[in-house]
């Protein structure tokens, strides 16, 4: 079993755009960093895959606290990793992420239900303050996390054996951790941590993946 450096926070993403990962390490290196902390930055430029890119990341790091992110989100809170100690201080939690859903829809889709948490959304046309419900302080429990960012305190494998693409990845480790025992939360906010320039989605595999997804957690229970 590897050792575990409880502080050490690890930034992961995997990205196949130079520009987007640059700009979002930019402002990972302008975070204030806790007395006594380190921090990693791991890209994975090769994944087939956002489930193995995540995995070979989070076993070749010591890492405890893990931020798993899209490489078009650019942290603007310089104090994030204080807010990440801060509620990882609760055991019982295993995840954090920016956006969630208190109770995911019969068919799994998360935009088809009022979310919560905050942050700057922008693409090609405009930068809009995307505020949804506000979870509850200093933090509110979810059922799902949105994958834009999602940050761990505890390594779970993410399930590259049933996702193979680039969807439901998020939902299902958020199903992962609470089979666990673990709760995942989305923190108070007073204004947003984080900017994504989410740009437009490719739904070419979305729906087989969310097939995947039913299958596995819905009808299983």
């Amino acid at each position: 079993m590897k050792s575990i450096n409880p502080h050490k926070f690890c930034f992961i993403m995997c990205t196949n755009d130079t520009q987007y990962a640059n700009e979002s390490a930019h402002y990972i290196n302008r975070l204030t960093i806790p007395e006594g902390y380190a921090v990693e930055l791991i890209t994975i430029t090769d994944a087939c895959s956002m489930t193995s890119g995540y995995n070979r990341a989070m076993n070749s790091s010591d890492a405890k606290y893990k931020i798993y992110m899209h490489h078009d989100v650019m942290l603007i809170e310089t104090d994030f990793l204080f807010h990440i100690i801060d509620i990882f201080q609760n055991k019982n939690i295993g995840a954090i992420g920016m956006v969630g859903v208190k109770k995911l829809a019969d068919n799994a889709i998360m935009l088809h239900q009022k979310r919560i948490g905050m942050l700057y959304s922008c693409n090609i046309y405009h930068l809009s303050h995307f505020s949804l419900d506000t979870p509850a302080k200093p933090y509110e429990k979810v059922e799902a996390l949105d994958g834009l960012l999602i940050a761990t305190q505890y390594d779970i494998p993410w399930r590259e054996d049933l996702f193979d693409k680039w969807d439901f990845y998020d939902v299902s480790q958020s199903f992962e951790f609470r089979n666990r025992g673990y709760d995942i939360v989305v923190p108070y906010m007073e204004k947003p941590w984080c900017i994504h320039d989410d740009g437009f989605p490719d739904l070419k595999e979305y729906y087989k993946e969310r097939k995947k997804f039913i299958d596995e957690y819905f009808h299983s229970l």
